[in-house]
C-alpha cells in the first residue's frame, strides 16, 4: 500500500519544493494554543513579517491539534468518520512564486496520477467570483463537475484583517451505496462527497475597513488531511477504518476483551484518536497541568479514560495503547519511540489519579440517588462532568439502569455557561504577541552577528533603532526606552532557558534585556543621552554574565548527574538560567528521596572540584548525535550545531554562555525539589555568588532560631518547646470539653433540628457529634470568626439537602458556598444579619420537613 505521506512530499520535492520538517505542536505564535494547520509555521512569511526564503516553494507533513481555542473538534471525535484532535496536514506552499495555474495542475496530477483516484468520482468547487480558477480547472475536469460556492465554503482568511483569498476544493464521491441521506449531494453536509484537498489562493489583503486590495505577490497555501487521503486510498469510508487507526483500535479491543463494532464503537474511536494526541504532546514536552496547554492535554487523556470506563476498564490502560502508536508512527517520528518509556510512566500516573476521581464521582452519584424521586438533578450531573470528569452519556447509562430520567435542560444551561466562561478566559498562549518592522530590518541588514562567546566588551555600530512598539526611528532621545539593532553584538538574547544579557552602551544607554525576534538579536534599552542610527558606541555586558555562565554550566552538570543517578529515562522538560538561580525540569515518575538529592548534589560538586575543562565545538547534527550530545525537542537547530562538553561528564547541544572550567562554578546547592505535573519534577539550585548568599542567609537564620529557642543546641531547644506545646494542648482540650455549650434541639417529626450560633469550638466537629447522637438530624450552625461569619449544615437520614440549605441562607450574610447533600459550608461578611439568617434557616427547614 502506498505511503501517502512520503509520496506527497517526494512529489512536491520533484516540483522544486523544499521539504520542511513538521514544526512542534506548540507553535512559536502567541495567538495560538496549538499548531492547528499546515500553514502555521509559515505564517510570518505570509503576513510579510519576515522576507520570503531563498526557495519560495515548500512542502510539509505538519502534525496538528484542534482541541481548544477557536478551532476545537473535541466533541465530534469518535462520533463522525473524519473528526480528530490530532491529525497530519499535507501541504504545498508558494510564497509569491507560482499561483493558480500550477497549484491546480500539481494537485490534479497528484490525485489522478500518483494516488490514481478515478477521475469520474472527482468533483471540484471554486469561489462564486473566481472565473480564473474555473477556467483553469476546465483544462483538467469536465465543466459539469465544477461547482461554484460562496464565502462560507470557498473563501479563506487568516483573521479579520490580513492576507485572504478564494479557495478551491477537491471532492471525491464515496458512492450512493454507502451514503444516501438527505444531505448526501454535492455541496451538502453529508459524507458521500468528501473534501480531500483545499487549495487557498492568497491574492488579497483585507484592511480594517473590510476592503480587499490585491496582493503584489499572491501566494498558495494548500492542505490535504493525511487521514482522509489514506482512508480514500484504502477504500474505506471512515478514517478510523484505515491502517492509521485500526491497529490502535485492535489493541484496545485486545486489552478489554470485547469485539469492536463500528456502529456502537464510538468509545474505541475516541481512545484511538486521543492516544495519538496525548502521546505526541507528551513526547514533545507538554506536561499535564491545570492551566493552558497542559490542561487541554489532561482533559483529552481523561476524556479517553472516561470512554475506557464505559467499555469496562477499571485501571490504567492508555499507557499500554501508546506502544501501538509508536509502532504505527515511530518510523516517521522517532522521538516518540525515544520518549516512549517516560511518557508511558507519565500517562499511567495521570490515569491512576483519574481512576480515583471516577470512584469519588460514583460516590457523589450514589448520594444524589438517595434524594432522587424520578428525575436526577442536572446540577449534580454537571458537577459530575465538571469536577469529576463524567461524560453525560456515562451518567445517563448509570441512570438508565435505575429507570431514572435526567434534568438535561439544567445540565445544558450550565454547560453553555461554562463554554462562555472558557471562551472568555482563553486569551492566547499568555505570551506577548509582537509586531514590528522586522521584515524591513531583515531585508536591509540580515541577521546580526553575535560575538558574545569571545567578547563582553566591544565597539559596535548602531544599525537601527526602534520605539517601544518596534517602529523604526532615527534617534532615541534621552530618558526614552526602545530597542537597538547592533551590527555585531556581545549581548546574549534570551533563548534555551538562559536569560537575556543586560549592560550598557557607553555612557549613553542602559541595556535592560536582550531578546530575539525572527532571528534578530535586539537589546531593550533606556537612554541617558540621545543616540542615533549610525553611531559607534562601546557595548559592555554586565558583570552578572559571569554568574549566568556559572548557573548555565551547573545546569548541564545537574542534567548529567540526574541521568547518572536516576536512570536513562531522565529527559529535560524545561529550564531557567539567571544570575542568581537555576531551575531544571525533568521527566521522572516520583519525588526524589533525600538520599537521591544528596547524591546528585554531591556528584555535581564532584565535577566542579575536579576542574573539568569546558569545550565548545561546531559540527553537523549527525556528528553531534554520534558524540552522544543531548538535544531538546522543540529547539530550532541549524545544519551546524554548537556542542558544549565538560570532560566526559556532560555533552549537550547548546548555544548558551558557559564557564571555561567547572572550577569557576564554586559551590552548587540544591534548594528545592518539587513536582510540576504528573511525571515531571523540578530542581531549583544556586551556585557561585548566589550559593555564598544562600550560606549567609542560612547562617543568619540559624542565629535567629538559636535566639528564639534560647539554646545554642537548636534541636534540644525545639524538643523543649514541643513538650510545652503538648502540655498546653492537653490543658486546652480539658478546658474546652468542660466548657462546651449546649445546643438547642427541636424535634420536627422524627428529625432533630438544630439552628444555632456556636460561640467556641470546631463547627464541623459539633455537627458530627449531633449526627452521631441522632438517627435523623438537620443542623445548621453559625460562628463569628474575626470579621466574618462561618456557617455549615449537616444532614443525616432526612429529605433536607445541606447544599441547598446553605445556598439559600449564605446570601443573607453576603456570602456564598455549597457542598454535598449531607454536608455543606459557606462564609459571609454581614455579621449583623446572623439573627435574620437564623430565622430564615429555621423557616427553610420547617418548610422542607412539613
Amino acid at each position: 500500500m502506498m505511503d501517502v505521506r512520503e509520496a506527497f512530499l517526494a512529489f512536491f520535492e520533484s516540483k522544486q519544493h523544499a521539504r520542511v520538517p513538521s514544526s512542534p505542536l506548540v507553535p512559536d505564535d502567541a495567538t495560538l494554543l496549538f499548531t492547528n494547520a499546515g500553514m502555521v509555521p509559515f505564517k510570518s512569511i505570509f503576513t510579510g513579517d519576515i522576507p520570503i526564503p531563498a526557495n519560495p516553494r515548500a512542502t510539509s507533513a505538519q502534525t496538528c491539534i484542534r482541541a481548544g481555542g477557536k478551532h476545537n473538534d473535541l466533541e465530534n471525535v469518535g462520533h463522525t468518520a473524519r473528526h480528530h484532535t490530532f491529525f497530519e496536514m499535507l501541504g504545498n506552499f508558494s510564497f509569491g512564486d507560482y499561483f493558480k495555474e500550477e497549484a491546480i495542475a500539481h494537485a490534479w496530477e497528484f490525485v489522478t496520477e500518483v494516488m490514481k483516484l478515478p477521475v469520474e468520482k472527482l468533483w471540484v468547487t471554486v469561489h462564486e467570483s473566481d472565473d480564473e480558477a474555473e477556467e483553469i480547472w476546465k483544462k483538467h475536469i469536465a465543466a459539469e463537475r465544477i461547482m461554484r460556492l460562496g464565502d462560507k465554503d470557498n473563501f479563506w482568511q487568516m483573521g479579520d484583517t490580513g492576507p485572504c483569498g478564494p479557495c478551491s476544493e477537491i471532492f471525491i464521491d464515496q458512492g450512493a451505496e454507502h451514503f444516501n441521506g438527505p444531505e448526501d449531494y454535492m455541496g451538502g453536509d453529508g459524507d458521500r462527497f468528501l473534501e480531500i484537498w483545499n487549495l487557498v489562493f492568497m491574492q488579497y489583503e483585507r484592511n480594517a475597513a473590510g476592503e480587499l486590495k490585491p496582493l503584489p505577490k499572491p501566494s498558495i497555501d494548500t492542505g490535504m488531511g493525511l487521514e482522509r487521503a489514506t482512508a480514500v486510498l484504502e477504500g474505506v469510508t471512515s478514517n478510523y477504518d484505515s491502517t492509521l487507526f485500526m491497529p490502535i483500535i485492535r489493541k484496545v479491543e485486545a486489552l478489554i476483551g470485547k469485539p469492536y463494532v463500528y456502529a456502537t464503537g464510538a468509545s474505541y474511536r475516541v481512545i484511538a484518536d486521543h492516544i495519538r494526541t496525548v502521546t505526541f504532546l507528551l513526547a514533545q514536552g507538554t506536561n499535564f497541568s491545570n492551566e493552558g496547554r497542559g490542561y487541554v492535554l489532561r482533559r483529552i487523556l481523561r476524556r479517553a479514560v472516561r470512554h475506557g470506563y464505559l467499555l469496562g476498564f477499571t485501571k490504567p490502560f492508555m499507557f499500554e495503547v501508546a506502544d501501538t502508536v509508536a509502532e504505527v508512527m515511530g518510523k516517521q517520528y522517532p522521538y516518540i519511540v525515544e520518549k516512549l518509556n517516560i511518557l508511558k510512566e507519565q500517562m499511567m500516573l495521570e490515569e491512576e489519579r483519574f481512576f480515583k476521581t471516577i470512584a469519588s464521582g460514583i460516590e457523589l452519584f450514589n448520594e444524589e440517588l438517595k434524594n432522587t424521586k424520578g428525575t436526577f438533578s442536572g446540577e449534580v450531573a454537571f458537577k459530575l462532568y465538571d469536577t469529576f470528569g463524567f461524560p453525560l452519556d456515562l451518567t445517563e447509562d448509570m441512570l438508565r439502569e435505575k429507570n431514572l430520567a435526567l434534568d438535561v435542560e439544567t445540565f445544558e444551561t450550565l454547560m453553555s455557561e461554562q463554554r462562555k466562561r472558557a471562551k472568555a478566559a482563553w486569551k492566547g498562549s499568555g505570551d506577548a504577541h509582537v509586531e514590528g518592522d522586522f521584515k524591513a530590518l531583515l531585508e536591509t541588514f540580515g541577521v546580526n552577528r553575535f560575538i558574545g562567546y569571545g567578547y563582553t566588551k566591544a565597539p559596535v555600530k548602531i544599525q537601527a533603532l526602534l520605539s517601544e512598539s518596534f517602529e523604526r526611528v532615527d534617534q532615541l532621545h534621552a530618558l526614552h526606552k526602545g530597542w537597538v539593532l547592533l551590527e555585531e553584538t556581545p549581548f546574549y538574547a534570551e533563548s534555551g532557558g538562559q536569560c537575556g544579557d543586560i549592560g550598557t552602551l557607553g555612557e549613553k544607554a542602559a541595556v535592560l534585556d536582550t531578546k530575539k525576534f525572527h532571528g534578530l538579536n535586539l537589546s531593550h534599552i533606556e537612554t541617558k543621552a540621545t543616540i542615533s542610527v549610525g553611531d559607534t558606541i562601546e557595548a559592555i555586558v554586565d558583570v552578572s554574565r559571569n554568574e549566568i555562565a556559572k548557573h548555565h554550566s551547573a545546569t548541564h552538570l545537574l542534567h548529567a548527574a540526574l541521568y547518572e543517578q536516576l536512570g536513562e529515562h531522565i529527559s529535560q522538560a524545561g529550564s531557567l538560567v539567571e544570575h542568581n538561580r537555576l531551575r531544571f525540569d525533568f521527566s521522572h515518575p516520583k519525588a526524589m528521596t533525600h538520599e537521591e538529592i544528596a547524591l546528585v548534589e554531591e556528584r555535581v560538586n564532584y565535577h566542579i572540584l575536579h576542574a573539568l575543562e569546558g569545550m565548545t565545538r561546531e559540527m553537523s547534527i549527525d556528528e553531534a548525535k554520534k558524540c552522544g550530545a543531548k538535544a531538546q525537542f522543540g529547539e530550532k537547530y541549524g545544519d551546524t550545531v554548537r556542542v558544549v562538553n565538560f570532560g566526559t561528564a556532560s555533552v549537550e547541544f547548546c548555544g548558551g554562555i558557559h564557564v571555561d572550567n567547572t572550577a569557576s562554578i564554586g559551590t552548587f546547592i540544591i534548594i528545592k525539589e518539587s513536582g510540576v505535573s504528573a511525571g515531571v519534577r523540578r530542581i531549583e539550585a544556586v551556585c557561585g555568588n548566589a550559593a555564598y548568599n544562600h550560606f549567609k542567609a542560612q547562617r543568619h537564620l540559624l542565629e535567629e532560631v538559636e535566639a528564639s529557642v534560647k539554646n545554642r543546641d537548636v534541636l534540644a531547644g525545639v524538643e523543649r518547646l514541643k513538650e510545652q506545646i503538648k502540655t498546653l494542648k492537653s490543658e486546652m482540650a480539658t478546658l474546652a470539653s468542660s466548657a462546651k455549650e449546649e445546643l438547642p434541639v427541636t424535634m420536627m417529626g422524627n428529625t432533630a433540628v438544630v439552628v444555632a450560633e456556636l460561640g467556641a469550638g470546631d463547627i464541623k466537629e459539633r455537627i458530627d457529634e449531633l449526627k452521631n447522637s441522632h438517627d435523623s438530624v438537620a443542623v445548621i450552625l453559625f460562628q463569628i470568626k474575626d470579621d466574618k461569619v462561618m456557617l455549615a449544615a449537616g444532614v443525616k437520614n432526612s429529605s433536607v439537602k445541606a447544599g441547598d440549605w446553605i445556598k439559600t441562607i449564605a446570601p443573607i450574610l453576603g456570602g456564598g458556598g455549597g457542598g454535598r447533600p449531607d454536608f455543606a459550608q459557606a462564609g459571609g461578611k454581614e455579621i449583623s444579619k446572623i439573627s435574620e439568617a437564623k430565622e430564615a434557616a429555621l423557616a427553610y427547614v420547617t418548610k422542607e420537613l412539613a
